[in-house]
């Protein structure tokens, strides 16, 4: 079994700190990256006329009622 001495074990937590705050500073970015080009998908299907993927776009919504709104637990007198 390798045993690391006090030297080595605080050049992994330094090399770990170091990785992770890396890490904190590109997510904004590549997330940012992934959304354009969900924007730009989404851009390009409206342009060829095509009809959205998204689930919620595909079905109608139900026309709410005052009777839906009570049975919610609405804050105001219906």
């Amino acid at each position: 079994m390798v045993s690391m001495n006090g030297n080595q074990i605080e050049g992994l937590i330094g090399m770990l700190v170091t990785l992770g705050i890396l890490v904190l500073l590109i997510l904004p970015s590549v997330l940012g990256a992934l959304r354009d080009r969900r924007v730009d998908r989404q851009l390009r299907e409206a342009e060829r006329g095509a009809a959205p993927t998204a689930p919620a776009a595909q079905r109608p919504a139900a026309p709410r009622t005052n009777e839906a709104r009570g049975r919610h637990g609405a804050a105001r007198p219906v």
